[in-house]
């Protein structure tokens, strides 16, 4: 029996789903990467950063500008946080993520000589900068398997059945995410799954008529944020 005839039959269990879920964006989306823009190491990790709780367009829309003003660390640690701010204000939280641009630039310029650091340890000292925004660095920046774990990534790996239910925390979701991934797909299955949430299972009324899965997607898991 096929994986897609067990599929419809609703009998898949976990290592079937991560080989059709996984070999399904593979053919369909073999490239794939961030939406965010951007031109240097520096330039994607400030991206980031602005993009918590706020959408990769609506970043889009303004680092164009900043960038232009601060193109790399020298740039903008020699900045203050209420400069930032005017370019950033438009974005959610701005005065705070202001200040940890400038906070963050001013550490990789005296602890680091303008450069990012590859590591987790090295990226999570940096102001702003969490395990999640660490890990888009890592992986898009430095080629590293590993997984961030944002809303949507948590959202659709719980919908989809591909973690537990005890897996109800965004590290307990990466580390089971890790474990049942093929180390050379972890990356892309960051995008895969982070622009299937946001595109196709949405938090609020997903779009499951769209959706290559929704044969076998155990949509009431408890704290799947399913309306």
């Amino acid at each position: 029996m096929s994986v897609l005839t067990k599929a419809t039959k609703g009998i898949m269990n976990r290592k079937d789903r991560y080989k059709t879920v996984l070999g399904y964006f593979r053919e369909k989306t073999p490239r794939v990467t961030t939406e965010l823009e951007f031109g240097s190491v520096f330039q994607l990790l400030a991206a980031v950063m602005l993009s918590a709780q706020c959408t990769d367009k609506r970043v889009n829309m303004v680092t164009p500008a900043l960038f232009a003003r601060y193109p790399d660390a020298k740039a903008m640690a020699a900045a203050e946080p209420e400069d930032v701010y005017e370019y950033v204000r438009s974005v959610s939280y701005p005065n705070s993520k202001a200040r940890h641009l400038v906070e963050m630039a001013r550490i990789l310029v005296s602890d680091y000589g303008g450069n990012v650091p590859e590591t987790l340890d090295g990226l999570l000292k940096l102001p702003g900068v969490g395990r999640k925004t660490a890990n888009v660095i890592q992986a898009v920046a430095y080629g590293r398997s590993v997984i961030a774990v944002d809303t949507h990534v948590f959202r659709v790996s719980r919908r989809l059945g591909l973690v537990s239910k005890s897996s109800d925390t965004p590290l307990k979701v990466e580390k089971e995410l890790t474990d049942n991934i093929p180390s050379e797909l972890v990356a892309d299955a960051h995008h895969w799954l982070l622009l299937h949430g946001r595109y196709v299972c949405t938090s609020r009324a997903p779009h499951c008529d769209k959706c290559p899965f929704d044969s076998f997607c155990p949509k009431l898991m408890d704290g799947s944020k399913l309306s």
